[in-house]
């Protein structure tokens, strides 16, 4: 008679023994944990093993003594109570880095956005005690910096796109150069965009070029717009020409016709973009006489996401008065931050305290300064887990759709491998992520790269302490293995 084998499942532990385990257990901030979520990791404990044991590995005694237990799941409790949308220092030289969220706040827009999460003035007057427009005081200000007759915000630069062409022209006819028909990230396209609005696209000109009579020849009963599209993350260099927002508007007024822009990255101050010329700006679009343009919050504007809309009376008034604009308006937080940064842009100095234009304002000598001595800071450590770091240019990019393909002169810390024993790149990588606060960086030609532009200067003391945590955790797991 032959004896079955016993199930391996039978080894794993019950789940009151795991729940016993953790009886003592505190969260990071000291307070009790409740039972919720010590249940919530035994259940994510035991789910792994029987993963383990379904994948083909076993599950050992060693895996399921106590001290490998607790271990386990004081990990498990940490991640799980550990919110998802946290601090990241961003060291990728991307500025404005989707992923990371973007344009960082600056610091009177994080505290504004810390006073409104309690009750706050959101649509009630201090004067009058009545109610008012929510987006009046935003408006007001866009209004005073940008020489616009009216403006408006809503949640993104795709809800202004979209409203404001279904305000200027559902039903009708828009008109586009075909090499501004753009995609940008997830899918976003403009033709997708025109056909939600109720529009009917018509496409003028090349792709390489369109003339403003390119337009005109367009121009027909059922034209109800000319817009304008930022070519968001890509630029055709070489034999290329386009018709200017001045020359649209001109021949819009011409046919009593409006004319949109779909602008995008915002920038806002009345100077050229410093790496970058070509990157048009808000001011020029809003004195060319357009009757609507759009920008996003959170790129070159330097706040949070938001779509911007400016231009003329009438035409704001019509995408205010769409029965789909309460379904996009803004919430409180996100006006406090709005209204902070405009502040900043008529109060203050937009190029020390927004972080993004700090950003691509400092200086090379600044940034190999910085690097210097955090390389120094680091160099025994790099060298106890068998890498060197290096101090060397590198080239930074904006990000995000605005300025494209031109990179601004970088430094950087770069780690290389010095030792065949040493950690992977993406190992070393992946533990920086992982930290508290975690840091993003790049690998680049078998280097990790550590590019200083997108880290603001007062975050290189935090920056240090988890890099020196991390590297000596390897160091020592390295002396434990040997």
């Amino acid at each position: 008679m032959t004896t079955a084998n016993p199930s391996p499942y039978r080894s794993l532990p019950a789940v009151d023994r795991l729940l016993r385990l953790q009886d003592r257990a505190l969260r990071e901030d000291g307070s009790e944990v409740s039972a919720r979520l010590k249940t919530e990791a035994a259940r994510r404990l035991l789910e792994e093993l029987k993963e383990r044991i379904r994948q083909g590995g076993g599950v050992t005694a060693q895996d399921v003594d106590d001290a490998a237990l607790s271990e386990r799941l004081d990990e498990l409790r940490a991640t799980i109570d550990r919110p998802a949308h946290r601090r990241v220092l961003n060291l990728t030289g991307i500025l404005l880095h989707t992923g990371l969220g973007r344009a960082p706040l600056a610091e009177r827009a994080r505290m504004a956005l810390l006073e409104a999460s309690r009750q706050a003035y959101v649509e009630v007057s201090a004067e009058t005690g009545e109610r008012n427009r929510r987006e009046d005081v935003v408006a007001l200000h866009l209004c005073a910096l940008t020489g616009a007759e009216a403006a408006t915000v809503l949640n993104n630069n795709a809800a202004a796109t979209l409203l404001g062409l279904q305000a200027l022209a559902e039903g009708s006819e828009v008109i586009v150069s075909r090499g501004e028909l753009v995609e940008i990230g997830g899918g976003f396209r403009m033709p997708d965009v025109m056909r939600q609005a109720g529009c009917k696209l018509v496409e003028v000109g090349a792709t390489n070029k369109t003339r403003v009579a390119d337009y005109a020849a367009a121009i027909g009963p059922e034209t109800g717009c000319l817009l304008k599209v930022h070519p968001s993350n890509f630029r055709i260099e070489g034999f290329f020409a386009e018709a200017t927002l001045r020359e649209l508007t001109a021949l819009g007024r011409e046919h009593a016709l409006p004319v949109m822009e779909d602008l995008g990255s915002g920038w806002l101050l009345d100077e050229p973009l410093p790496h970058d010329a070509r990157e048009p700006g808000v001011l020029a679009s809003v004195a060319s006489g357009a009757d609507l343009v759009t920008f996003s919050g959170d790129k070159l504007f330097g706040a949070c996401q938001a779509g911007f809309v400016v231009g003329r009376r009438e035409a704001v008034e019509r995408v205010k008065r769409h029965p789909l604009y309460r379904a996009l308006r803004l919430g409180k937080c996100e006006l406090a931050a709005l209204e902070a940064t405009l502040l900043i842009y008529r109060f203050g100095e937009p190029k020390l305290e927004i972080p993004i234009l700090r950003a691509m304002y400092t200086s090379t000598e600044e940034l190999e300064a910085r690097a210097r001595v955090l390389a120094g800071q680091i160099a025994s450590q790099i060298a106890a887990i068998g890498y060197a770091v290096r101090v060397a240019p590198s080239e930074s990019f904006v990000g995000s759709g605005a300025s494209p393909a031109r990179p601004i002169p970088s430094r950087a810390l770069f780690l290389l491998r010095s030792t065949d024993a040493a950690p992977s790149l993406s190992e070393v990588t992946r533990r920086l992520r992982l930290a508290t606060p975690a840091v993003f960086a790049r690998i680049e030609d078998d280097r990790i790269v550590l590019d200083l532009r997108s880290l603001p200067s007062s975050d290189d003391h935090d920056f240090l302490t988890v890099l020196l945590a991390v590297l000596r955790a390897i160091a020592a797991e390295a002396v434990d293995q040997a």
